[in-house]
């Protein structure tokens, strides 16, 4: 599996997320969504809906997926905290 590979299924699960994913061995990965389907969720709620988007992928392809989920409110945050 590929990171490309990722972030389609991600956005064929979730059509309005930003989705970066980073990985390069093949099966440990990293993943920003960024999403307002997150909106009135808990985190563990947000990582489910993204590896639901993923389905079977995650128990066969993928072996670990660090995962950060942000609602597009909470996204602007991070980056204006990173830019200030």
């Amino acid at each position: 599996m590929n990171p490309q590979q990722i972030i389609e299924m991600i956005k064929a699960g979730i059509p309005d997320a930003e989705v970066v994913v980073e990985g390069d061995d093949g099966v440990h990965f990293g993943a920003q969504v960024i999403s307002d389907a997150f909106a009135g969720l808990s985190k563990v709620k947000q990582h489910q809906l993204v590896y639901a988007a993923l389905g079977d992928s995650f128990k066969s392809a993928l072996h670990a997926l660090a995962l950060q989920t942000y609602t597009r409110e909470q996204w602007a945050q991070v980056v204006g905290n990173r830019l200030g």
